[in-house]
């Protein structure tokens, strides 16, 4: 596949602004929620986590220690698949907010998180930017907090990939129903 390839039919859900905007308020929601905690580590569910964590970061006036965690289903593909681990932080504790981009059915946040816990999280608050309405995994409010709700389409931009492109985008877009 080429790196400039655009793919055809690709529909934007949400502009640059609408994303900015819905990250602000996931700010202020997830600050009143860690208003008083000490000890706070801003966990990126790498790759997609990565935009989010970031934009999400700049947003909360709080001090926070980041680190990463690498663990994934897709491996660049369009289906999720077995979950493979990745980077593992050296140790765990204190509350954790842990940021990824999409919850699409939920297993590989769930994964995580469970896993953090085991190695010595007080707490893990999990948040994406979006999650995808649909029935499929686990349910849409077991995640704590999501900036933009997006329909059961394959989504991209804002740290979700196509075919491991366009992470950057600073909108959210949609590949036509049915691809």
């Amino acid at each position: 596949m080429s790196a400039d390839r655009w793919p055809a039919g690709a529909e934007c859900l949400f502009d640059g602004n609408a994303v900015r905007r819905a990250l602000d308020e996931q700010a202020r929601r997830v600050e009143a929620q860690l208003a008083g905690t000490q000890d706070i580590t801003l966990m990126v569910l790498m790759n997609g986590g990565m935009f989010p964590a970031i934009e999400l970061g700049r947003r909360l006036r709080l001090p926070l220690k980041f680190d990463h965690v690498h663990a994934t289903r897709y491996r660049g593909a369009t289906r999720g698949g077995e979950l493979r681990w990745g980077r593992w932080p050296d140790s765990v504790s204190g509350t954790v907010l842990l940021v990824d981009d999409i919850f699409d059915e939920g297993y590989t946040m769930q994964a995580v998180r469970q896993r953090l816990l085991d190695e010595g999280a007080d707490q893990v608050i999990t948040v994406a930017l979006t999650v995808k309405q649909h029935d499929r995994g686990l349910a849409r409010d077991w995640i704590d907090d999501a900036a933009l709700t997006v329909p059961d389409r394959y989504v991209f931009g804002c740290g979700m990939d196509w075919h491991g492109y366009w992470r950057q985008l600073d909108a959210i877009w949609a590949l036509e129903e049915g691809s």
